[in-house]
């Protein structure tokens, strides 16, 4: 299963690449912005988008779920230090397949990518 991280914070980004490749994923790609990961990830169209919903640019996580959906339905999986409900709320109106909370751990992935139909 390919998969594309958005995620500002490098080192985040470093342990959930990490983590994903000792699922079996095969990373296609990295973005700190989400303007250019929506580009990116339309053109790569990988199986399942890890977002970071708080990103430093204008386009947010979620921004980045509604632009990519207008192409294609990514399988979308929020990675996130924000999990109160009313993001939560804001993250459902575009829909996601999981919601996972920072810090990530290689547990909560594993219940994650069964959720996504991948048994690496």
């Amino acid at each position: 299963m390919t998969a594309f991280i958005v995620e500002d914070n490098a080192i985040q980004c470093l342990v959930l690449k990490m983590l994903l490749n000792k699922l079996g994923l095969q990373l296609v790609g990295m973005q700190e912005n989400g303007n250019k990961a929506v580009t990116q990830i339309i053109e790569k169209k990988p199986a399942i988008v890890f977002l970071d919903i708080m990103l430093t640019d204008s386009f947010d996580g979620i921004c980045v779920a509604r632009e990519i959906k207008k192409v294609y339905n990514p399988i979308i999986v929020y990675v996130t230090g924000n999990s109160d409900h009313q993001t939560k709320n804001r993250a459902e109106e575009i829909g996601f397949h999981d919601f996972i909370s920072k810090p990530v751990s290689l547990g909560r992935l594993k219940k994650c990518i069964p959720l996504t139909g991948s048994y690496n």
